[in-house]
């Protein structure tokens, strides 16, 4: 039997690509261990997000998440992947708890698609100048412990055509007490039940390829405008980032000011092995 590597080597050590969130999503690197240098690792991976396996059986799973600069911490999809790669060599149950960032998540297989609990997310109407962002209409925020201002637009076309401006939207977030900016469109151009894209400058990044959080809050504010099908208590989402198209699930109990026990995640695909 071989040893693990050394605390500081950066040995390879076994790792398979997952895109997350297909058809394109999120590109995320599962190492099976969490053993030797994993900034280095995660940089030589040069995936955006790579997530080292520190334990997994029956009764949860352990990672650690990294980006090729940083430890990242946290991350939905990272955790989706490591998921679906345990979950397809028999190592976890098909509801488990992940560890990740300092925080246990909940986590459940359903359909095909692993899911990770958000929590309940709240949805009031606010009102607020949205023409610094070139924007109109009604404004809503929405929390599951972050709060977004949330913002339909009024076609497909008019939410691909939005052009972010950082320092606008950190203006308005600001305006607002909100962290992030959601736009959305009851349009798709598939299956979808709505279309969105997220932003958050104040976050650190302008445009999100596939935010579970954000969506959460969409789906808040969906449910409390009734905008949501009759009876319904999941919705798939496409996030339209340009180039980087994402689709999402989420499961949820409407409620008066939004929705419960909110569920979101997605499909992950093994692309293979990934260098390491």
């Amino acid at each position: 039997m071989s040893a693990d590597p050394a605390p500081n080597s950066t040995a390879p050590q076994q790792a398979t690509s997952y895109r997350v969130f297909p058809p394109v999503g999120k590109t995320v690197t599962v190492f099976a261990t969490a053993a030797g240098d994993l900034q280095a690792q995660a940089k030589e991976a040069a995936a955006p997000l790579s997530a080292f396996i520190q334990s997994a059986d029956f009764s949860g799973v352990s990672l650690r998440i990294f980006t090729p600069t940083r430890e990242k911490g946290e991350s939905d999809s990272a955790a989706v992947a490591a998921l679906a790669h345990l979950f397809a060599a028999g190592q976890i149950a098909d509801v488990t708890e992940v560890q990740m960032g300092g925080q246990s998540v909940g986590a459940q297989l359903c359909g095909g698609e692993w899911l990770l609990l958000q929590g309940d997310v709240t949805a009031a109407q606010i009102q607020a100048d949205l023409s610094p962002v070139g924007l109109s209409g009604t404004a809503h925020t929405a929390s599951a412990g972050r709060a977004n201002l949330v913002i339909q637009v009024q076609s497909l076309a008019a939410l691909d055509a939005f052009t972010p401006d950082s320092a606008a939207i950190s203006d308005l977030n600001r305006a607002t007490d909100t962290t992030g900016l959601i736009l959305y469109a009851l349009e798709s151009e598939g299956r979808e039940d709505v279309s969105f894209r997220a932003f958050g400058p104040l976050k650190g990044f302008t445009e999100d390829a596939a935010s579970s959080n954000m969506f959460a809050c969409l789906v808040g504010v969906l449910a409390a405008r009734d905008q949501v099908p009759a009876g319904a208590e999941t919705i798939r989402g496409a996030q339209r980032q340009p180039g980087r198209f994402a689709r999402l699930t989420a499961q949820f109990v409407p409620t008066a000011t939004g929705a419960g026990g909110v569920w979101v995640g997605g499909k992950a695909v093994n692309n293979g092995s990934a260098p390491a």
